[in-house]
This record gives structure tokens, sequence and C-alpha cells, in this order.
């Protein structure tokens, strides 16, 4: 089989599944075109539509992340190729650990002393247990049941949603409209690890945080098209008063870098990263991506996403 790469460091991609397909031609991105029209699969992220244009024989395309929203949404995309991603690839475990640094955030104050050290004021807040400190997980695949469970082991209460039943140890587990109703007055801190799809484009909107017990946090490591911004700088309020909403930790935005106009940037009790929470460890995805391949060459049944459901 012959497999185009296209990402950052493609070389290096290249040369690592080379290792794990001795038998495949690997090339990248950068080799002549009469070579990549002839490949058969993609192992790709964020191609561009002209890339995509020329490849007229893919009998595949493997996706380089858990977030497929680019892919879908090229025009160049080709219809009826199958598309696999990587699900969780070493990603669960980082995210775990970002979501639990927003919610110690605001469970420990930490907020608040940033705030207090920026006047000179030494004041100590009261503790709140970690036992009365909620926490709702929005979206409950590979990556999100990770981090509702490694939260659950913490010690806080969880309340997980998916749009399907699911069942978690540890974990109150909610599902569909009448699920999220229930889960968002229940929670003092909200992690959004959903991916983005035509139903939960802007779900966290004015209704939603209005739902939100006052004082309630925000934490977004999964995807920017997931909150309506208007709607969380309202929530939030102006300056260092706390609004409705406590604060909010975001790591994914609609606009990617951030634009350097948005009010977000300034806002005192909004914590911005760059997209950082979840970094792809090179081995274990690069095991997923080889396996993918084989598989899906072999004309083995292979987990593939749902182009109009969005995963």
């Amino acid at each position: 089989m012959r497999v185009l790469v296209h990402t950052d460091a493609a070389e290096a991609w290249r040369d690592a599944l080379a290792e794990r397909l001795p038998d495949a031609e690997i090339l990248t991105s950068a080799a002549p075109a009469d070579e990549r029209r002839r490949a058969d699969y993609l192992a790709a992220w964020k191609p561009s539509a002209e890339l995509l244009d020329e490849l007229i024989s893919l009998k595949g395309i493997v996706n380089l992340g858990a977030g497929v929203d680019a892919l879908l949404g090229n025009p160049a995309l080709p219809r009826g190729v199958p598309i696999v991603k990587l699900r969780d690839a070493g990603m669960a475990g980082p995210i775990a650990d970002y979501a639990r640094y927003g919610v110690l955030h605001f469970q420990r104050d930490f907020d608040r002393y940033r705030r207090q050290q920026a006047r000179a004021e030494w004041r100590e807040c009261p503790p709140v247990d970690k036992a009365d400190w909620p926490v709702g997980v929005l979206g409950l695949g590979a990556i999100g049941a990770r981090v509702a469970q490694s939260l659950a082991d913490d010690g806080f209460p969880v309340h997980g949603w998916s749009r399907s039943p699911k069942t978690l140890p540890g974990v109150r587990c909610h599902h569909g409209d009448d699920g999220l109703r229930e889960l968002l007055p229940e929670v003092k801190s909200l992690v959004l690890l959903l991916p983005d799809t035509p139903a939960t484009r802007g779900i966290i909107d004015a209704e939603a945080l209005a739902a939100l017990p006052e004082g309630a946090s925000l934490i977004n490591p999964g995807r920017g098209s997931l909150i309506d911004e208007a709607a969380l700088l309202a929530a939030l309020g102006d300056g260092e008063a706390e609004g409705r909403l406590r604060g909010a930790q975001l790591d994914a935005f609609p606009e990617e870098p951030l634009p350097a106009s948005s009010p977000l940037w300034s806002h005192p009790r909004v914590l911005i990263t760059p997209h950082m929470a979840g970094p792809t460890p090179l081995g274990e995805a690069l095991d997923q991506v080889a396996e993918a391949l084989r598989a899906m060459d072999a004309g083995e049944d292979v987990e593939t996403i749902d182009p109009d459901a969005g995963y």
C-alpha cells in the first residue's frame, strides 16, 4: 500500500510509520504530485482542499487527532471514503490532568488568590471540601470517560453526560436533553469534552449558563465551537467582580490562534491556554495509525467515524 502523510513533522511520521509498516510505501505531501495522486491512504492533520482534490484513488483516511471537525468541514473531502480517527492515543492522561488542574483552580480558590495578589491582599478563603464540589463532564467518549473517572477517583462527585445512555463506575451518568437539564444545576465546575457536531455547536449558550448554579466555573479542553462567546462574557460580567459565572479556563476557540482583539484575553477571570490540553504522544499515536492502515488494507473491520454525526 502507498500511504501519504500530511502533518507537522511529516518526515518523522513517515520514518516511524515505515518502521511499523515495512511493506508499505510511505511518502509525505512534499513528494511530487504524480506520486501523491497514487496514494491508497492518507494519514493527515488538517489537509488542504487542494491536496484532497489530488487524491483520486483513496481507500481510507486516518485523521491524526481526535477532533475531525476540520476534516469534515473540508469541501474537498471525498464522499464514501472511510475515516478513522485517533481515539485517546495517550491524550486522555494529559487532558485529565488539565481538567483536574481547572477544577482545583476554582475549588481551592486559586483564581481568587491570584486576584488578591495583584492587590497585595492577604486573606484566606473558607475551604470547600471536594465532596461538596460536584463536577460535570459533558462528553463520555474514550477521553471524557477517562476524565470523569479520574475526577471521581480524586474524590469529587462526578456527573457525566452523553447523547445516548452510558454507564461508568463512580460516575452519575445522564443522557439526552432531559439529562443535560438535570445535570447543569448540580455542578460547580463543568468540563467540556464534546466533539464539534451540528448538535453540539453552541450547546453552552445563555440558557445553559443560566442553568448552572451561581458561582459555577467552566473548563473547556474540548472544542471552541461548544461555547457561545457572547453568552459566556455576559455570564462572567465585567471587571473583577464575579458575575453569575465565577470564571473559565479555556483551551479551544472557534478561531485559532485566538485573535488579539478578543475580549477573553483581558478578562480577569478567564485563564487562556493555547490548545495544549491534549498533546499527541507520537509513539502511541503511530501504533494506532499503523494498525488502522494495516487493518483497512487487509479488509478487516475498523471503527470509523460517522460523517453525519460528526464523530
